[in-house]
């Protein structure tokens, strides 16, 4: 499912909201969530998962076509763990 089809669903169960409305709802809970993971912090929402932001150190790494090593900087990237009713649900046992 992509960013247009969760706007689009949302505002067909919701007849008395405008898809503009809806549109500027999801837009603003993506938002308000990469700010959050850009200042570092974790964001987590019951029973679906939680945001969180997690430091790789620098390190050698390898040209796999040369074999030659190459540096390789300290970055961070977005990490998200299920909670345990998704997981659940997943697996069939909700």
């Amino acid at each position: 499912m992509i960013r247009s089809e969760l706007i689009q669903m949302i505002a067909e169960e919701n007849p008395h909201l405008f898809q503009r409305d809806v549109e500027r709802i999801v837009n603003t809970i993506f938002e308000e969530i990469t700010e959050a993971m850009a200042r570092g912090d974790r964001v987590e929402l019951r029973g679906f998962g939680a945001f969180s932001v997690k430091g790789r150190d620098a390190r050698t790494g390898r040209n796999p076509r040369t074999g030659e090593a190459v540096s390789v900087e300290e970055k961070h990237v977005p990490f998200f763990k299920t909670g345990k009713a998704l997981r659940d649900r997943l697996n069939g046992e909700g």
